[in-house]
Protein backbone atom coordinates (compact mmCIF):
# COMPACT_ATOMS: atom_id res chain seq x y z
CA UNK A 1 0.00 0.00 0.00
CA UNK A 2 1.65 3.20 -0.63
CA UNK A 3 -1.39 5.49 -0.62
CA UNK A 4 -2.16 7.05 2.90
CA UNK A 5 -4.57 9.22 3.81
CA UNK A 6 -8.86 9.34 3.60
CA UNK A 7 -9.51 13.07 2.11
CA UNK A 8 -5.84 14.51 2.51
CA UNK A 9 -4.30 11.57 0.66
CA UNK A 10 -0.50 11.01 -0.65
CA UNK A 11 0.69 8.41 -3.06
CA UNK A 12 4.49 8.06 -3.01
CA UNK A 13 6.87 6.37 -5.19
CA UNK A 14 10.89 5.31 -5.78
CA UNK A 15 14.01 3.38 -4.15
CA UNK A 16 16.95 3.91 -2.73
CA UNK A 17 18.78 3.45 -5.60
CA UNK A 18 16.47 4.93 -7.78
CA UNK A 19 16.31 7.89 -10.70
CA UNK A 20 14.44 10.15 -7.67
CA UNK A 21 11.47 9.43 -5.06
CA UNK A 22 8.60 11.51 -5.05
CA UNK A 23 4.91 12.53 -3.60
CA UNK A 24 1.80 12.73 -5.19
CA UNK A 25 -1.12 14.80 -3.21
CA UNK A 26 -4.65 14.54 -3.64
CA UNK A 27 -7.16 16.81 -1.85
CA UNK A 28 -4.72 20.07 -0.61
CA UNK A 29 -7.37 22.94 -0.29
CA UNK A 30 -7.06 25.75 -3.21
CA UNK A 31 -5.20 29.26 -1.96
CA UNK A 32 -2.22 28.10 0.37
CA UNK A 33 0.53 29.59 -0.02
CA UNK A 34 3.05 27.12 -1.33
CA UNK A 35 7.04 26.90 -2.91
CA UNK A 36 9.95 24.80 -2.94
CA UNK A 37 10.96 26.93 0.56
CA UNK A 38 8.10 26.02 1.84
CA UNK A 39 9.49 22.21 1.75
CA UNK A 40 13.17 22.59 1.56
CA UNK A 41 13.59 23.20 5.85
CA UNK A 42 11.63 20.10 6.24
CA UNK A 43 14.00 17.77 4.15
CA UNK A 44 17.38 19.23 5.18
CA UNK A 45 16.42 18.12 8.15
CA UNK A 46 16.10 14.50 7.06
CA UNK A 47 18.64 15.05 4.99
CA UNK A 48 21.99 12.75 5.14
CA UNK A 49 25.97 13.98 5.17
CA UNK A 50 25.15 17.02 7.80
CA UNK A 51 27.22 15.19 10.84
CA UNK A 52 29.69 13.41 11.23
CA UNK A 53 27.30 10.94 12.98
CA UNK A 54 25.37 10.20 10.28
CA UNK A 55 25.49 8.59 6.97
CA UNK A 56 27.99 10.24 4.69
CA UNK A 57 26.16 9.43 1.83
CA UNK A 58 25.49 13.38 0.09
CA UNK A 59 22.33 13.47 -1.51
CA UNK A 60 20.77 17.14 -1.58
CA UNK A 61 17.19 16.70 -1.83
CA UNK A 62 16.20 19.38 -3.57
CA UNK A 63 12.47 19.26 -4.15
CA UNK A 64 11.11 20.18 -7.34
CA UNK A 65 7.05 20.84 -7.46
CA UNK A 66 5.79 19.96 -10.78
CA UNK A 67 2.11 20.30 -9.94
CA UNK A 68 -0.72 21.85 -8.18
CA UNK A 69 0.29 25.34 -7.78
CA UNK A 70 -0.10 28.71 -9.41
CA UNK A 71 1.64 32.11 -9.04
CA UNK A 72 2.51 30.37 -5.66
CA UNK A 73 -0.61 29.62 -4.47
CA UNK A 74 -2.26 25.91 -4.27
CA UNK A 75 -4.85 25.34 -7.20
CA UNK A 76 -6.40 22.18 -5.18
CA UNK A 77 -5.55 19.99 -8.53
CA UNK A 78 -3.11 17.32 -7.42
CA UNK A 79 0.68 18.09 -6.00
CA UNK A 80 3.21 16.50 -7.34
CA UNK A 81 7.12 17.02 -6.01
CA UNK A 82 10.06 14.88 -6.82
CA UNK A 83 13.83 14.75 -5.06
CA UNK A 84 16.22 13.32 -7.64
CA UNK A 85 19.01 10.68 -5.99
CA UNK A 86 22.52 12.43 -7.48
CA UNK A 87 25.04 10.41 -4.92
CA UNK A 88 23.73 6.54 -5.75
CA UNK A 89 27.02 3.78 -5.18
CA UNK A 90 24.62 0.51 -6.02
CA UNK A 91 28.12 -0.86 -6.23
CA UNK A 92 28.43 -0.54 -2.48
CA UNK A 93 25.91 -4.12 -2.90
CA UNK A 94 26.75 -6.07 -5.28
CA UNK A 95 28.26 -8.43 -2.07
CA UNK A 96 24.89 -8.37 -0.56
CA UNK A 97 23.00 -9.47 -3.93
CA UNK A 98 22.76 -12.94 -2.47
CA UNK A 99 22.32 -12.91 0.70
CA UNK A 100 19.45 -11.63 3.65
CA UNK A 101 20.74 -8.81 5.92
CA UNK A 102 19.41 -9.43 9.41
CA UNK A 103 17.04 -6.94 10.60
CA UNK A 104 15.74 -5.35 7.40
CA UNK A 105 13.27 -6.30 5.02
CA UNK A 106 14.96 -8.48 3.07
CA UNK A 107 14.26 -11.77 3.72
CA UNK A 108 10.26 -10.83 3.91
CA UNK A 109 9.83 -8.88 0.59
CA UNK A 110 11.80 -11.68 -1.08
CA UNK A 111 8.91 -13.91 1.00
CA UNK A 112 6.24 -12.04 -0.37
CA UNK A 113 6.89 -10.79 -3.80
CA UNK A 114 9.48 -13.60 -5.39
CA UNK A 115 11.81 -10.56 -5.97
CA UNK A 116 13.81 -7.59 -4.17
CA UNK A 117 15.88 -4.77 -4.99
CA UNK A 118 19.11 -5.50 -3.15
CA UNK A 119 20.51 -1.95 -3.96
CA UNK A 120 20.30 -0.26 -0.60
CA UNK A 121 16.97 -1.88 0.26
CA UNK A 122 15.05 -0.78 -2.60
CA UNK A 123 11.52 0.90 -1.55
CA UNK A 124 11.63 -0.55 1.91
CA UNK A 125 14.78 1.80 2.81
CA UNK A 126 14.70 4.71 5.10
CA UNK A 127 14.99 6.94 2.51
CA UNK A 128 12.20 6.31 0.80
CA UNK A 129 10.44 8.94 3.52
CA UNK A 130 12.03 11.67 2.02
CA UNK A 131 8.74 11.34 0.69
CA UNK A 132 6.62 11.30 3.54
CA UNK A 133 8.70 14.65 4.45
CA UNK A 134 7.85 16.50 1.37
CA UNK A 135 4.03 16.01 1.95
CA UNK A 136 4.49 16.24 5.40
CA UNK A 137 5.51 20.00 4.69
CA UNK A 138 2.63 20.50 3.06
CA UNK A 139 0.44 19.52 6.03
CA UNK A 140 1.73 21.47 8.17
CA UNK A 141 0.89 24.62 6.06
CA UNK A 142 -2.89 23.47 6.33
CA UNK A 143 -2.13 22.93 10.13
CA UNK A 144 -0.31 26.53 10.44
CA UNK A 145 -3.46 27.85 8.89
CA UNK A 146 -5.47 26.67 11.99
CA UNK A 147 -2.83 27.47 14.57
CA UNK A 148 -1.87 23.77 15.32
CA UNK A 149 2.25 23.64 15.04
CA UNK A 150 3.71 19.95 15.68
CA UNK A 151 7.16 19.31 16.98
CA UNK A 152 9.81 16.49 18.37
CA UNK A 153 12.28 16.13 20.59
CA UNK A 154 14.94 13.63 21.04
CA UNK A 155 14.42 11.44 24.49
CA UNK A 156 17.03 9.60 24.42
CA UNK A 157 19.73 7.54 22.52
CA UNK A 158 20.42 4.28 23.81
CA UNK A 159 19.74 4.87 27.51
CA UNK A 160 21.20 8.17 27.70
CA UNK A 161 19.22 11.00 28.27
CA UNK A 162 21.71 13.70 28.33
CA UNK A 163 22.77 15.61 24.86
CA UNK A 164 26.56 14.80 25.58
CA UNK A 165 25.49 10.88 26.69
CA UNK A 166 23.27 10.37 23.71
CA UNK A 167 26.58 11.81 21.37
CA UNK A 168 28.46 9.30 23.18
CA UNK A 169 26.80 6.44 22.82
CA UNK A 170 26.53 6.98 18.80
CA UNK A 171 29.90 7.44 18.77
CA UNK A 172 30.57 4.35 21.03
CA UNK A 173 28.34 2.49 18.77
CA UNK A 174 30.64 3.49 15.52
CA UNK A 175 33.75 2.68 16.94
CA UNK A 176 32.33 -0.88 17.59
CA UNK A 177 31.01 -1.52 13.76
CA UNK A 178 27.40 -1.41 15.25
CA UNK A 179 24.34 0.85 16.13
CA UNK A 180 22.14 1.86 18.54
CA UNK A 181 18.09 3.28 18.71
CA UNK A 182 16.06 5.75 20.67
CA UNK A 183 13.40 7.59 21.65
CA UNK A 184 11.85 10.40 20.21
CA UNK A 185 8.74 12.44 21.48
CA UNK A 186 6.00 14.37 19.19
CA UNK A 187 3.92 16.73 20.21
CA UNK A 188 0.74 18.71 18.70
CA UNK A 189 -0.18 22.26 20.11
CA UNK A 190 -3.04 23.83 19.18
CA UNK A 191 -4.68 20.96 17.73
CA UNK A 192 -8.40 21.82 18.22
CA UNK A 193 -11.11 19.07 19.78
CA UNK A 194 -13.24 16.81 17.67
CA UNK A 195 -10.89 15.45 15.30
CA UNK A 196 -10.95 11.58 15.28
CA UNK A 197 -14.02 9.05 15.23
CA UNK A 198 -15.33 6.80 17.55
CA UNK A 199 -15.33 3.37 16.09
CA UNK A 200 -12.69 2.37 13.30
CA UNK A 201 -11.26 6.07 12.65
CA UNK A 202 -9.85 6.58 16.50
CA UNK A 203 -7.23 9.30 16.30
CA UNK A 204 -5.05 7.43 18.60
CA UNK A 205 -5.47 4.24 16.09
CA UNK A 206 -4.52 6.34 13.28
CA UNK A 207 -1.65 8.03 14.40
CA UNK A 208 -0.25 4.53 15.46
CA UNK A 209 -0.48 3.27 12.80
CA UNK A 210 1.68 6.52 10.60
CA UNK A 211 4.23 6.37 12.98
CA UNK A 212 4.30 2.05 13.00
CA UNK A 213 4.55 2.86 9.09
CA UNK A 214 7.70 4.12 9.51
CA UNK A 215 10.43 1.51 8.98
CA UNK A 216 12.62 1.64 12.49
CA UNK A 217 9.60 2.22 14.28
CA UNK A 218 8.77 -0.72 16.94
CA UNK A 219 6.80 0.96 19.24
CA UNK A 220 4.30 4.16 19.84
CA UNK A 221 2.43 5.50 23.20
CA UNK A 222 0.47 8.43 23.67
CA UNK A 223 0.00 10.10 27.12
CA UNK A 224 0.85 8.18 29.57
CA UNK A 225 0.89 5.28 27.36
CA UNK A 226 2.40 1.90 29.24
CA UNK A 227 2.86 3.95 32.60
CA UNK A 228 -0.60 3.80 32.60
CA UNK A 229 -0.84 0.16 32.79
CA UNK A 230 0.93 1.15 36.88
CA UNK A 231 -1.81 3.55 37.31
CA UNK A 232 -4.75 3.78 39.24
CA UNK A 233 -7.76 5.54 37.53
CA UNK A 234 -8.07 8.85 40.20
CA UNK A 235 -4.37 9.23 38.51
CA UNK A 236 -4.85 8.61 35.55
CA UNK A 237 -8.11 9.74 34.62
CA UNK A 238 -8.19 13.34 33.54
CA UNK A 239 -10.09 15.66 35.65
CA UNK A 240 -12.30 18.80 34.23
CA UNK A 241 -12.72 22.06 35.75
CA UNK A 242 -14.58 25.13 34.05
CA UNK A 243 -12.46 25.90 30.79
CA UNK A 244 -10.54 22.61 30.27
CA UNK A 245 -8.35 19.61 32.15
CA UNK A 246 -6.75 19.64 34.97
CA UNK A 247 -4.11 17.12 33.47
CA UNK A 248 -3.65 15.32 30.10
CA UNK A 249 -2.38 12.21 30.83
CA UNK A 250 -4.58 10.84 27.77
CA UNK A 251 -1.99 12.58 25.92
CA UNK A 252 -4.83 14.75 24.16
CA UNK A 253 -7.29 11.83 23.29
CA UNK A 254 -10.03 10.09 24.80
CA UNK A 255 -12.47 8.05 23.08
CA UNK A 256 -10.59 8.49 19.49
CA UNK A 257 -11.31 11.96 20.02
CA UNK A 258 -9.07 15.21 20.50
CA UNK A 259 -9.58 16.82 23.40
CA UNK A 260 -8.16 20.22 22.52
CA UNK A 261 -5.46 19.53 25.02
CA UNK A 262 -1.61 18.74 23.54
CA UNK A 263 -1.17 15.31 21.86
CA UNK A 264 1.49 13.74 23.06
CA UNK A 265 3.40 10.85 21.42
CA UNK A 266 6.10 8.67 22.25
CA UNK A 267 8.27 6.23 19.55
CA UNK A 268 10.94 3.44 19.91
CA UNK A 269 13.07 3.81 17.17
CA UNK A 270 15.32 0.39 16.73
CA UNK A 271 19.07 0.36 15.93
CA UNK A 272 19.79 1.32 12.29
CA UNK A 273 20.21 -2.64 10.92
CA UNK A 274 23.39 -2.30 8.46
CA UNK A 275 26.29 -2.81 10.81
CA UNK A 276 29.75 -3.74 9.97
CA UNK A 277 29.87 -6.32 12.75
CA UNK A 278 29.91 -9.77 11.31
CA UNK A 279 26.08 -11.38 12.21
CA UNK A 280 24.58 -14.43 10.55
CA UNK A 281 22.40 -15.38 7.73
CA UNK A 282 21.31 -17.27 4.78
CA UNK A 283 21.69 -16.77 1.17
CA UNK A 284 18.84 -17.00 -1.10
CA UNK A 285 19.23 -20.97 -1.61
CA UNK A 286 19.39 -21.13 2.43
CA UNK A 287 22.93 -21.60 3.00
CA UNK A 288 24.12 -20.08 6.32
CA UNK A 289 26.89 -17.46 5.87
CA UNK A 290 28.57 -14.34 7.58
CA UNK A 291 28.04 -11.17 6.39
CA UNK A 292 29.37 -7.69 7.74
CA UNK A 293 27.66 -4.68 6.37
CA UNK A 294 29.58 -2.22 4.60
CA UNK A 295 28.73 0.90 2.72
CA UNK A 296 27.35 4.57 4.01
CA UNK A 297 24.61 4.03 7.15
CA UNK A 298 23.37 5.68 9.79
CA UNK A 299 25.14 4.86 13.50
CA UNK A 300 21.91 6.01 14.58
CA UNK A 301 18.91 6.99 12.62
CA UNK A 302 17.05 8.83 15.87
CA UNK A 303 17.84 12.16 14.64
CA UNK A 304 17.15 11.80 11.21
CA UNK A 305 13.76 10.21 11.82
CA UNK A 306 12.57 13.04 13.88
CA UNK A 307 11.32 15.12 11.30
CA UNK A 308 9.55 11.83 10.04
CA UNK A 309 7.79 11.03 12.52
CA UNK A 310 6.61 14.91 13.17
CA UNK A 311 5.29 14.74 9.38
CA UNK A 312 3.48 11.70 9.81
CA UNK A 313 1.90 13.17 12.34
CA UNK A 314 0.59 16.33 10.49
CA UNK A 315 -0.29 14.09 7.30
CA UNK A 316 -2.80 12.49 10.25
CA UNK A 317 -4.16 15.75 11.87
CA UNK A 318 -4.56 17.62 8.29
CA UNK A 319 -6.50 14.69 7.24
CA UNK A 320 -8.36 14.44 10.41
CA UNK A 321 -8.94 18.29 10.56
CA UNK A 322 -10.37 18.13 7.04
CA UNK A 323 -12.91 15.53 7.53
CA UNK A 324 -14.06 17.18 10.70
CA UNK A 325 -14.75 20.37 8.34
CA UNK A 326 -16.65 18.59 6.15
CA UNK A 327 -18.53 17.23 8.23
CA UNK A 328 -19.49 20.50 10.49
CA UNK A 329 -20.35 22.29 6.82
CA UNK A 330 -22.93 19.16 6.43
CA UNK A 331 -24.33 19.71 10.03
CA UNK A 332 -24.80 23.73 8.96
CA UNK A 333 -26.61 23.06 5.71
CA UNK A 334 -28.61 20.64 7.68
Amino acid sequence: MNTFGRTFRLTTFGESHGPALGVVIDGCPPGIALSEGDIQPFLDRRRPGRSPLSSPRQEGDRVEILSGTFEGLTTGAPIAMLVRNSDVRSGDYESLKEVFRPGHADFTWWKKYGIRDYRGGGRSSGRETVARVAAGAVAAKILAHRGIQVKSRILEIHGSTTPEGMEREIEEAIRAGDSVGGIVEITARGCPPGLGDPVFGKLDALIGMALLGIGAVKGVEIGEGFAAARMRGSEQNDQMREGGFLSNHAGGILGGISTGEDILVRIAVKPTPSIAKEQRTVDLGGKETVISVRGRHDPCIVPRLAPVAEAMLALVLADALMEQERIRAWAKEG
